[in-house]
């Protein structure tokens, strides 16, 4: 795995989205460094990162607790934000490797077994120019983004650049309900973000009322106006949400 590091303080663990990489974090790294120590891994078969040697949550957990043991000082924790996916690995991982784990934030993760929105996604290969830039905008919206003007010239050049490193088929990782199958034995602090307008995972209301299920008391919090990559779309406004999350300290989970 490769992994980046910023800043100082106690540590802050990002884990990015399916056909992403650390760059989904790009909006977020440099505020909330000023605190924390912020660890951006590639998560397997993304990014720099290998393949690993199966396609499961078994090996991929055990991949970030390698990771965690050259990071974290003798008994130290971390807070595990993940986005999407990268929220699918840090629940399966705060199952397995508790003792690395003070809390998990996830944001827009799938895997609840809640209704699927429309995603609507078109073929970008073989085109040119401005058809080519046309198709990729509408990937964007058609996923990721709310807003047609967030749509960046970043935003198109993360969203292909990160598609051909990435090798991991995600989907049978988190869907239909990979992460809800691991909330019951989840012994940690969860809270959740997510954004207003979510296109793959509707509904905030409906997603809180899955997770407060199992934990009645965790922060859920919701980013207005943003999409499904809500810290790139609204950054203020995620940022700060993330920060005053952080700052509460984590609850004790009820057995």
């Amino acid at each position: 795995m490769v992994w980046r590091v910023w800043g100082q303080g106690p540590a802050l663990v990002l884990g990015h989205g399916g056909q992403g990489a650390w760059s989904h974090w790009v909006r977020n790294i440099d505020v909330l460094a000023q605190s924390y120590t912020v660890i951006v891994p590639d998560l397997p078969g993304h990014g720099e990162t290998a393949m690993p040697a199966t396609v499961d949550h078994d090996t991929i957990s055990a991949a970030v607790a390698a990771g965690m043991r050259e990071f974290l000082g003798e008994g130290e924790k971390g807070t595990f934000c993940g986005f999407s996916f990268g929220g699918a690995v840090f629940t399966h991982f705060a199952v397995r490797y508790p003792e690395f784990v003070q809390r998990v934030i996830i944001v827009g993760t799938g895997g609840l077994d809640t209704p699927h929105g429309h995603i609507d996604l078109g073929r970008v290969g073989g085109l040119h120019g401005e058809e080519r830039r046309a198709a990729i905008k509408r990937n964007l919206l058609g996923l990721s983004l709310h807003g047609a003007g967030s749509v960046d010239e970043m935003a198109m050049h993360l969203l292909v650049s990160n598609g051909r490193q990435a090798r991991l088929p995600v989907v049978d990782l988190v869907i239909p309900d990979k992460v809800l199958q691991v909330l019951p034995q989840l012994k940690v602090p969860l809270d959740a973000i997510w954004g207003e307008f979510d296109r793959p995972h509707p509904e905030p209301a409906l997603q809180e009322a899955v997770l407060r299920r199992f934990q009645p008391d965790m922060d859920f919090r919701v980013i207005a106006g943003a999409g499904h990559w809500a810290m790139y779309e609204r950054p203020e406004a995620f940022n700060a949400a993330l920060l005053d999350m952080l700052r509460q300290p984590p609850r004790e989970v009820r057995p």
